[in-house]
């Protein structure tokens, strides 16, 4: 009996409690009111949060946003580099390709910032680390930047190592240098509508790195344009064109002299082309033109340059007083499932961007990802027998002397394939497999030309 009354009394106290505080939250005929430091708090307490790789937390009003960014990247390369010929072992090794950390956000005022360093090859680089303001919303969505960004200059230079379609960029844009951060002033617009368009240019000096005095500092003016008349989730059609001067400033010694060599492929391979450090300033221009229509796309790139070398080394010698370098390539991609890099495209930034499977990997469900399968031809002519180098200041792999007069091909010329098989797991995954050939050509021990081979592979993952 006293038990029953004692859980009768418990039910009797729970339900009362119930009434009480619904009473006291139901709705009165007056109006409710809360204090500016109850408001304040309400903010605080209902910051978002979106997963894009890692949580990126914003504000309840979107002034305030954070987001912890990074990526890694682990490859391995076997490299066939012709030793009977070249003097140079072959490789077979494993190395972070990169390794990079960083944040990125904005604060009120429509400021925005980004900072990224990079850990690979046992050092620390520091890659973005800008501030910009984007309060120009209604003036094409124009961004000021200060600090240290890349500058713009070509298509592939500007597409970030995590969405480029083959291992390592193109010839022209390792020889050329056309994916460089150096600290200065940007200035970068655009629209994504269906005729979509960008505008870039900047003036920047040394590199973070560097360190050098803003009085010895080079002086580097870039300039790049982009259209795309035709700008859809299934199809892109993309032209432009960019322009960059250089000028290194005040030289102390022939080392700190631009200079101009490609690697074959990949990343660990020996560089069979070298001008050696040759140009006091340069000027650059490209054109670039891509087409993505669903699972096919081809993309291809043309870029010259012209180095101003040096009074000394014009006067060491009655020839190739201007060299005039240039390099190309084409490549083509197709999606054996049914993907699209065109989806990825932004015409306010003038790139490609992120492949985002359809059917994210997923065995239980059936789920296997994008596969992607790609082709590219590409060339380099760093002085021939028609256009030769005007001194020897580069290493034993170049022979500037014309092949009519007993020497070799210039600072040689070098042509390649790249086949590349690409599997895209997940938004932020990527295994990627590479096989290239490259004829490399100039005066090697005697030899004229080599041929190099090797195979590639690499796991990314980004955040």
């Amino acid at each position: 009996m006293i038990g029953g009354l004692k859980k009768f009394g418990l039910y009797l106290f729970a339900g009362a409690s119930a009434v009480a505080i619904i009473a006291s939250t139901a709705p009165t005929a007056e109006a409710q009111y809360v204090t500016r430091e109850e408001f304040e708090e309400f903010k605080k307490s209902n910051a978002k949060v979106k997963w894009k790789g890692a949580p990126e937390f914003s504000s309840w009003d979107g002034e305030w946003k954070f987001k912890v960014r990074g990526r890694l990247q682990v490859d391995y390369n076997s490299i066939d580099q012709d030793p009977r010929v070249t003097g140079e072992e072959d490789i077979n090794s494993w190395e972070a390709r990169r390794a990079r950390l960083g944040v990125e956000g904005q604060v009120p005022g429509d400021f925005k910032y980004k900072f990224e360093i990079d850990f690979a090859d046992s050092e620390v680089d520091v890659k973005d680390a800008y501030i910009s303001y984007a309060g120009f919303k209604d003036w094409n969505n124009l961004e000021i930047l200060f600090g240290q960004f890349k500058i713009a200059n070509s298509l592939e230079g500007q597409t970030s190592s995590r969405f480029i379609t083959f291992m390592e960029r193109s010839f022209l844009v390792n020889a050329f240098n056309l994916e460089p951060r150096a600290l200065g002033i940007g200035i970068h617009a655009g629209s994504d509508e269906d005729f979509g368009w960008s505008f870039q240019t900047s003036y920047n000096g040394a590199s973070i790195e560097d360190g050098a005095d803003w009085n010895d500092a080079p002086s580097i003016w870039a300039i790049r344009a982009t259209a795309a008349p035709v700008n859809t989730d299934e199809a892109v059609l993309h032209l432009g064109g960019s322009y960059r001067s250089r000028n290194n400033g005040n030289i102390d010694n022939v080392s700190e002299l631009y200079r101009y060599r490609s690697r074959v492929g990949l990343h660990l391979s020996d560089r069979f082309v070298d001008t050696g450090s040759l140009s006091e300033a340069d000027d650059y221009w490209g054109l670039e033109g891509a087409v993505a229509w669903r699972r096919f796309s081809v993309q291809s790139e043309y870029g010259e340059i012209t180095p101003d070398l040096p009074q000394s080394f014009k006067s060491m010698s009655n020839r190739g007083l201007s060299p005039n370098y240039d390099a190309w390539y084409i490549y083509g991609s197709f999606f054996l499932t049914d993907d699209s890099r065109a989806q990825g495209y932004s015409a306010r930034k003038g790139e490609f961007g992120r492949v985002k499977p359809n059917n994210p990997f997923d065995w239980r469900n059936g789920g296997w990802g994008a596969w992607e399968i790609a082709g590219r031809w590409q060339q380099i002519n760093l002085g021939s027998d028609a256009n030769p180098i005007a001194v020897a200041t580069n290493d034993d792999f170049c022979d500037p002397t014309p092949a009519s007069q007993g020497g070799g091909d210039g600072c040689g010329e070098q042509e390649g394939w790249t086949i590349a098989l690409n599997w895209y797991p997940t938004n932020y995954t990527r295994l990627m497999f590479n096989v290239i050939g490259t004829d490399v050509g100039g005066n090697f021990n005697g030899f004229r030309g080599a041929d190099i081979d090797g195979f590639g592979m690499r796991g990314q993952i980004d955040w």
